[in-house]
């Protein structure tokens, strides 16, 4: 599992590598551009969901456990991209079956 540290207090945000990974790509693409918006996902530790505001201004740091880079899907990024421009904010989807590679 890797970790995603937001805020100056450091809050850890636990998500799988691999979609951290992706996750990575779209927020840094987007904060590089001074967009603000939201990061939005489900609890597995809960029946819940956690919204997060993403600002360029707020400290962000990624932390993975793997040293090896996945090889990231560019249809993943793209519908992680769509949601993140979308009115809702960004939202974690499942990763689609047929990659297409970034």
């Amino acid at each position: 599992m890797g970790k995603m540290y937001y805020g100056a207090k450091g809050t850890e945000i636990e998500f799988d590598d691999r979609l951290l990974a992706h996750l990575k790509a779209v927020i840094v693409a987007k904060l590089r551009r001074d967009e603000k918006f939201t990061l939005s996902w489900e609890r597995s530790d809960v029946n819940g969901r956690c919204t997060i505001w993403l600002h360029p201004a707020i400290e962000l740091q990624f932390e993975f456990d793997d040293r090896e880079r996945p090889v990231l899907n560019r249809l993943w990024i793209d519908q992680l991209m769509a949601t993140a421009n979308s009115g809702d904010g960004m939202r974690v989807v499942p990763e689609p079956d047929n990659p297409r590679r970034a």
